[in-house]
């Protein structure tokens, strides 16, 4: 059986200033193109279908088109929640779905079949593993309160009972969204937990003849080569510029062996990061690259430079970011053109904040406690309405 592994749409993403519609538009052509010529049975997205929970219609509307699109090719479709999306909101319909040879899993439950395909060589199992938070969890499979959960464990209970639904010495494919213990991530990423307990042990997937996994934007391996990121469609941050974007075919064949090939998708604009000092980056041969690109320019100039943005907007319309390493007045000091979200946690800000104020030292038991907040917090963020 071949089929697409892919990951972290986060269709509706805000970056730079401006939504990413018509960007993830552009490079979904290319997906669909790609799962045609490849002759794929399936197309698996690894959770972060939208960016938030109540994404924008067009979002919504992009993402319905690609759906009828690879359906109409005879493609099934399988996908899951990711911590980005409402996973009630993305359960709608699962049911009327499947009759079209969509397959989805927002909300986690302990009774969740298996999706079974089928090729020449028998069935495929594929576990859907929503991303669930392990007080969702414990709700779902009716965990006693006085058992410890943690991300961990709470992945553990999803696997046991997915796996309990899979016959013995079947192929099986595990799509699931979480963070693996080793894996590299990215600032574009939401932290999954506030305290930082929202690693995996890849161990759990052993099992699977190949595990699609999505939230690290990166494509990379995850504890073995069948265990594996697909990363994400665009790159949404200045540090994933250096990463390849796109896909990954993977090929199961008859005995269980797995093969996987990463195929890249070209989009409309890159992202990138350009060094130089301004009279440099004026040289019509400096940059052989697309100057509509995102970009952010870091400018190696010591001396002060008047309309600094200005000047280098007409160079590169699509200036994102200014940085200012080597200007001796602001001591590396980075100058950008909006806020960063994800450079400093709330736990941090806060904590920093209550130190500032109080002048004195914020208490494992009051970090406990506000971690607890924010993670309420957050999960009334995935589902509000």
């Amino acid at each position: 059986m071949r089929f697409l592994h892919t990951a972290d749409w986060h269709l509706g993403k805000l970056f730079g200033q401006r939504y990413m519609t018509e960007d993830q538009r552009y490079v979904l052509e290319e997906l669909v193109a790609l799962a045609v010529d490849e002759d794929v049975q399936a197309v698996v997205i690894a959770g972060d279908v939208y960016d938030r929970a109540v994404p924008p219609a067009e979002a919504v509307a992009l993402f319905d088109e690609v759906l009828a699109r690879l359906v109409k090719k005879g493609i099934a479709v399988l996908y899951i929640a990711g911590n980005h999306d409402s996973a009630a909101r993305l359960d709608f319909g699962r049911e009327l779905l499947a009759a079209s040879g969509v397959y989805l899993r927002g909300c986690v439950r302990g009774e969740d079949a298996p999706v079974v395909l089928e090729d020449a060589a028998g069935p495929v199992y594929f576990s859907l593993l929503p991303f669930a938070t392990p007080v969702e969890v414990r709700a779902a499979f009716q965990v006693p309160r006085e058992e410890p959960l943690d991300f961990d464990t709470a992945m553990a209970r999803q696997v046991q009972a997915a796996r309990a639904q899979i016959p013995d010495g079947c192929r099986s494919v595990a799509v699931a969204h979480a963070f693996l213990a080793g894996g590299r991530s990215a600032s574009s990423e939401r932290p999954l937990s506030v305290g930082g307990t929202d690693q995996v042990r890849p161990a759990h997937f052993l099992p699977y003849s190949y595990t699609a996994l999505g939230h690290l934007h990166g494509p990379q391996r995850a504890g073995a080569e069948k265990i594996r990121y697909a990363g994400s469609l665009l790159k949404y941050s200045f540090d994933e510029a250096a990463q390849k974007k796109g896909a990954l075919v993977v090929e199961l064949a008859a005995d269980g062996a797995v093969e996987t090939r990463f195929e890249a998708l070209a989009p409309r604009h890159d992202v990138r990061i350009v060094r130089g000092t301004l009279e440099e980056l004026r040289q019509a041969d400096f940059d052989p690259l697309p100057h509509d690109d995102y970009v952010r320019v870091d400018l190696l100039d010591r001396a002060t430079i008047l309309n600094a943005y200005d000047k280098l907007t007409a160079i590169y319309p699509n200036l994102f970011a200014l940085t200012r390493p080597n200007w001796q007045a602001a001591q590396a000091e980075e100058l950008r053109l909006r806020p960063q979200a994800g450079e400093v946690s709330e736990l941090a800000l806060f904590r920093d904040f209550y130190e500032e104020m109080t002048r004195e030292t914020f208490s494992p038991d009051q970090q406990k406690y506000l971690e607890a907040v924010l993670e309420e917090m957050a999960r009334e963020e995935r589902e509000e309405v």
